[in-house]
């Protein structure tokens, strides 16, 4: 760990020479977390905490203000927040501190997996836009009775999403990658609406977003209804 994160294959996500000029630099288990920010010409700059995990997964922590509690945003979602007059272009327009600059991520190394994933995403399965189409669920917590967000970008997030989908006794400390608990508290309900379909922020369900199955969602060993359903329409 000392040259960086290490992924499940052995190798670093990160160098310590990658992120040597990079400002708040914090390596915590599968991520790691950096200052960044998104300027507004008409609120200025809103500060927050980007976390980069090892799935190529982001997530940002607002800290615009003392009090402000938004927590576990998209990069998107963390672009509106901030009052960008120009949104939807957070590549280009959420930044980190480089050698004492403002970078946008574009132009950083901490987009590297976060495109590797979106890469083969993408080419596994497409709407007809070319993008990925599989938009954020919620399961609810068996225990406390709050719902929590599963993102679909990947087949191994999928596979969270299935499984925890599937157990009636799932809870809260189960979800593998945001290490919450019971006692976080529940998104927003305002938050909720974005589920990140690719037509538009606050899609209710579309073919654009809604996936009825593909080769990153659905999986051969598994015998639930779903599952099966799916492989014998792929057999014949």
């Amino acid at each position: 760990m000392a040259n960086g994160l290490e992924r499940e294959s052995g190798s670093t996500i990160f160098s310590e020479e990658e992120l040597r000029e990079v400002s708040g630099v914090k390596r915590v288990g599968d991520y790691v977390e950096v200052t960044c920010g998104c300027t507004s010409h008409r609120y200025g700059d809103a500060v927050g905490r980007l976390r980069v995990f090892v799935n190529g997964y982001l997530e940002i922590t607002c800290e615009c203000t003392p009090g402000c509690q938004e927590a576990k945003l998209t990069p998107s979602a963390f672009e509106k927040h901030s009052g960008r007059e120009t949104a939807r272009k957070w590549k280009n327009n959420v930044w980190v501190i480089v050698n004492g600059e403002k970078v946008p991520l574009c132009k950083t190394v901490l987009l590297k997996y976060y495109n590797q994933v979106s890469k083969a995403a993408n080419g596994s399965h497409r709407s007809q836009n070319g993008r990925a189409c599989h938009r954020d669920e919620f399961v609810r917590c068996s225990r406390c009775n709050k719902e929590r967000r599963f993102r679909l970008r990947t087949k191994e997030e999928c596979r969270i999403h299935h499984d925890a989908l599937a157990d009636a006794n799932w809870k809260c400390s189960d979800l593998p990658y945001d290490k919450i608990t019971c006692d976080d508290e529940e998104e927003r309900a305002s938050r909720r609406v974005y589920r990140g379909c690719t037509r538009s922020p606050t899609c209710k369900g579309c073919t654009s977003c809604v996936c009825f199955g593909c080769d990153i969602c659905r999986f051969s060993e598994c015998s639930c209804q779903t599952c099966a359903d799916f492989t014998n329409n792929a057999k014949a």
